[in-house]
C-alpha cells in the first residue's frame, strides 16, 4: 500500500498514532486531511470475525469486511459488509414458576414447555442479518468536509433502509473541529405469525384443532408494521496538545411507529399465590425521544495510550443510563520479530427502568396504558472486561485477537413479589463471552 508522505497536522498525528488500537473510538474518526494534491492511495481493507455467546441463551457469529479508498483530492469511499447469524434461546418476558409452563411459539405453530423454576426461554430463536453501508467523504471548501452515506439491512422478518449526512468545519489551524450530522431510517417489521394485539392473551392449546387458525388470528392486528428513526449529532473535537485530544458530542434521536416487541409477553399472576393465570402480549408507546451527551479523551504517554469515555443518556420513557469505557494500550516491543501490544478493556454500564416496565401484572388489577416485562428496558448494570493482543505481520498488516467477559445483572425495580414468586429467580444474571479476530491490510 502507498501512504501519504506529507506531514499531517497535530490532530491527525495523534489520531494516526492511536487509530490502530482504538478502532471503535469516535476520535479515531477525526480529520486526517493533509495536502489536497497528495498521491492517491490504494485500497485499504479491514476484516473481523466476532463470536458472542451467552450461557444457555443467544449465540451470535458476525463477519465484517470494510474497504476504504482514498483518492488524490482527499475524497474517501468507504464500503462495509456485515453478516450476522444468531441462534439460541431468548427470554419471552414471562416469569419463572414452581410448575411447568407451556407457551405457543410466535408463529402459532407448535408449543414449548419450561421446567419448574426456570426463566421462560424460546429456544427456536434464530436469524441471519446482512447489512451494507456505503459512505462518501470529500472536502467541499477550505476547512469544510462533507460526508454522506446509505444503509441497508435485511433480516428474515426485518428490513432497514437509511441515509446519513455530516458536515465538519476545521478551525484554529485544524486543531479544532465542529461537526453536525443527521441520519434517517425507515424500518419494516414482518414478524412470523403477524403483529400481536396488545394485551390479548396468548392462545394455548391444540394447534391442530379446526378452529385454531381463526382463534389465533383474533390475537393479531396485521402482518407488518413500520417505524422511523431520525438522529441528529453535534460534535466538537479539540487538540489540547501534542499528546492529548478530546471530543464532546450531543445526540438527539426521535423514533416513531411500532416500538413493541412482537415476541414478548407478560405474566398475569394471582395476587396471593403468585401463580400465573394468563400470558398477555406487551404494549409500548409508539414514540420515543432519546438524548445523550458524550465525552472522550485520548492521551498519548511516551509509549502507552489511554482512551477514556463517558456517556449519559435519558429519554421520555424515563430510562437513564451511564456508560464508562476505557482502553489502555501497552506496547510490548518486538515479539517474535515484530512489533506488538496489549490492550486491556473495561466498560461499565448502568440504567434505570422504563416507566412502564413491570416484571408481571396482578390478576384483576386495572391494565396500564403500556407495559413490558422485557429485561432490556428494566433496571440493570453490566460490566465488560477483556484483553486485546495485536501485532504487525506481513510488511505492516495488522492482526489482533480480542477476548472479553460480559455480565449483565438485572435488579429489582421495586416490585413486591407475591406468593411463589418470592422463591423463584425473577431477575436472571446473563454471562457471555466475546471473542474477535481482526485483520487489516
Amino acid at each position: 500500500m502507498k501512504h501519504k508522505t506529507e506531514k499531517p497536522n497535530i490532530k491527525a498525528a495523534l489520531t494516526l498514532a492511536t487509530a490502530a488500537l482504538l478502532g471503535t473510538s469516535n476520535i479515531a474518526q477525526a480529520d486526517t486531511t493533509s495536502n489536497p494534491n497528495t498521491e492517491e492511495s490504494t485500497w485499504e481493507f479491514d476484516s473481523a470475525f466476532l463470536f458472542y455467546s451467552e450461557v444457555d441463551r443467544v449465540s451470535a457469529a458476525e463477519a465484517i469486511f470494510n474497504a476504504t479508498k482514498t483518492f488524490a483530492d482527499d475524497e474517501i469511499l468507504n464500503l462495509k459488509l456485515t453478516i450476522d447469524a444468531l441462534t439460541g434461546a431468548s427470554a419471552n418476558g414471562a416469569v419463572a414458576q414452581p410448575n411447568v409452563q407451556t407457551f405457543t411459539r410466535p408463529s402459532g405453530k407448535g408449543q414449548y414447555t419450561i421446567a419448574p423454576g426456570n426463566t421462560p426461554l424460546d429456544d427456536t430463536f434464530k436469524d441471519t442479518r446482512v447489512q451494507l453501508n456505503g459512505q462518501w467523504t470529500q472536502p467541499i471548501a477550505p476547512n469544510y468536509t462533507a460526508s454522506g452515506g446509505v444503509h441497508i439491512s435485511k433480516e428474515y422478518d426485518y428490513l432497514s433502509l437509511g441515509i446519513n449526512g455530516n458536515l465538519a468545519f476545521d478551525f484554529d489551524r485544524k486543531n479544532s473541529t465542529f461537526s453536525a450530522g443527521f441520519s434517517f431510517f425507515q424500518d419494516t417489521f414482518t414478524p412470523e405469525g403477524g403483529i400481536p394485539k396488545p394485551f390479548s392473551s396468548m392462545l394455548i392449546g391444540d394447534s391442530s384443532a379446526p378452529s385454531w387458525g381463526d382463534d389465533f388470528a383474533e390475537t393479531r392486528i396485521g402482518s407488518e408494521d413500520t417505524k422511523t428513526t431520525t438522529d441528529i449529532l453535534l460534535g466538537f473535537t479539540q487538540v489540547i496538545n501534542r499528546r492529548m485530544i478530546t471530543q464532546f458530542n450531543y445526540s438527539y434521536s426521535m423514533v416513531d411507529g411500532y416500538l413493541t416487541d412482537p415476541f414478548k409477553v407478560i405474566s398475569v399472576v394471582d395476587g396471593s399465590s403468585g401463580f400465573t393465570q394468563d400470558y398477555i402480549y406487551e404494549s409500548r408507546p409508539d414514540s420515543r425521544v432519546k438524548q445523550s451527551i458524550y465525552a472522550q479523551s485520548l492521551y498519548h504517554f511516551d509509549s502507552t495510550v489511554l482512551d477514556v469515555s463517558y456517556r449519559y443518556m435519558w429519554d421520555d420513557w424515563e430510562i437513564t443510563s451511564h456508560t464508562i469505557d476505557s482502553r489502555f494500550r501497552i506496547p510490548l516491543g518486538d515479539t517474535f520479530g515484530t512489533e506488538s501490544y496489549l490492550q486491556p478493556h473495561f466498560r461499565f454500564y448502568q440504567q434505570s427502568a422504563a416507566v412502564f416496565y413491570q416484571p408481571f401484572l396482578i390478576d384483576g388489577a386495572a391494565l396500564p396504558s403500556y407495559v413490558s416485562a422485557d429485561y432490556r428496558i428494566g433496571e440493570m448494570s453490566t460490566i465488560t472486561v477483556g484483553l486485546k493482543y495485536g501485532l504487525l505481520v506481513n510488511n505492516g498488516h495488522h492482526l489482533s485477537f480480542r477476548l472479553e467477559y460480559y455480565r449483565q445483572t438485572p435488579t429489582d425495580a421495586g416490585f413486591d413479589a407475591p406468593g411463589e414468586l418470592k422463591d423463584v429467580e425473577l431477575y436472571s444474571t446473563i454471562d457471555a463471552i466475546i471473542a474477535q479476530v481482526s485483520y487489516s491490510f
